[in-house]
């Protein structure tokens, strides 16, 4: 198959899940178009079975806001007729569901059927989706995708709660690659440079919205390092950071905690750490937990959105509920102050993450790609 991906070029777990399909699609014969404004970050290399065209938005003193969504759809029809694409995968309702409903309609113009899958991701549909600005369109391009998934149960039965949908949703979880997580001892760096031998290691990764409730990891450590000797991994930037650092100075234990800002050495640091936190307000499924199960690093969690559908309590990591700093701290506490008991949970946590390797979810995209492109052609 022929197949275009649209998707947002950053570290979020959106674009990364895009990124990461459309590189095995294509290691599985599929030739892949990725088509947005810049390339996606985990896009390292290009070859004969992918391709990417970036989406220009000229400059126009008229606009005080660029229409993206009108460059796109163009690019999208440009693109389908030059390399005589199938499908169209958008990962997002909005923009990229809605631009690629504007491409499906000057394409059928001109007499090309082509399909769309959208896959919904979280926040277009909980946040900026439901913003009654943005709720009328994003309804309205749902229910005129061909097919539409969304990574979780709980989304799912957000989008029909939130929306008037009218289209079937089939839930495809996110996924992992364990075939790319490597053994310790091919790990460039040294755990010494993180922490001491007797120190354990806690990590978090995320965009320090304040939806990650930055504040909670930060007072869960506080409780975690007063019982046993540990330290905090804080991988990533965004608007609770600087926050953050000032908590950590005020509690004394900014010399136990390392802001490593955005990395490109996530892997690095996951493999020496022994423990994830994500105390999140909500998450739609949490690939940042499934990345660091795949290390055989256990989570400890809240019980929001789809977290109870990766992080398996007492298996895998514990839950709890939002904002329940004791409780979070307490189940950190029994994983990570036995070497037995946390042994058990690491090999845990990696047999969970195995149900969600790609090459178990890959195929449930495959079949709907096929079953969008024969309903095409049954269409009159």
């Amino acid at each position: 198959m022929k197949i275009a991906i649209v998707c947002y070029p950053t570290f979020g777990g959106s674009g990364v899940v895009a990124t990461e399909l459309g590189l095995e699609l294509a290691r599985r014969g599929h030739e892949i178009h990725f088509i947005t404004y810049r390339q996606p970050v985990r896009l390292a290399l290009l070859n004969s079975k992918v391709h990417y065209h970036e989406v220009n938005v000229p400059e126009y003193p008229l606009f005080h806001y660029q229409p993206y969504e009108l460059a796109l759809s163009s690019k999208l029809v440009d693109m389908v007729k030059l390399y005589k694409i199938e499908l169209m995968h958008v990962h997002y309702a909005i923009p990229h569901a809605y631009a690629g409903y504007m491409a499906k309609q000057m394409l059928k113009a001109e007499g090309i059927k082509i399909p769309m899958v959208t896959t919904l991701h979280g926040t277009d549909i909980t946040l900026v989706g439901n913003h009654p600005v943005y709720k009328p369109a994003v309804t309205f391009s749902i229910n005129k995708s061909d097919i539409v998934t969304s990574v979780s149960q709980s989304l799912k039965d957000d989008t029909l709660r939130l929306f008037n949908v009218k289209r079937e949703i089939h839930v495809i979880p996110n996924f992992i690659e364990l075939d790319k997580i490597r053994n310790e001892s091919q790990i460039s760096c040294h755990r010494s440079v993180m922490a001491k031998k007797e120190e354990r290691i806690v990590t978090h990764i995320s965009n320090f919205r304040r939806v990650k409730r930055i504040p909670d990891i930060i007072k869960i450590f506080y409780k975690i390092q007063q019982k046993i000797p540990a330290k905090l991994m804080m991988v990533g930037d965004g608007p609770e950071k600087s926050r953050a650092e000032q908590l950590c100075k005020e509690l004394g234990i900014q010399d136990k905690v390392i802001f490593f800002g955005n990395s490109n050495e996530i892997d690095q640091i996951l493999s020496y750490s022994d423990l994830f936190l994500l105390p999140s307000e909500t998450e739609s499924f949490g690939l940042a937990a499934l990345e660091a199960m795949a290390w055989s690093v256990p989570v400890i969690s809240s019980n929001s959105g789809g977290l109870p559908e990766v992080n398996f309590d007492g298996v895998s990591g514990y839950l709890s509920n939002v904002g329940d700093i004791d409780g979070m701290a307490e189940n950190a506490l029994k994983i990570l102050s036995d070497d037995t008991t946390l042994a058990k949970f690491r090999e845990s946590s990696l047999s969970v993450a195995q149900q969600f390797d790609i090459k178990n979810i890959l195929p449930l995209y495959e079949e709907l790609y096929h079953k969008a492109i024969n309903n095409s052609k049954c269409e009159k």
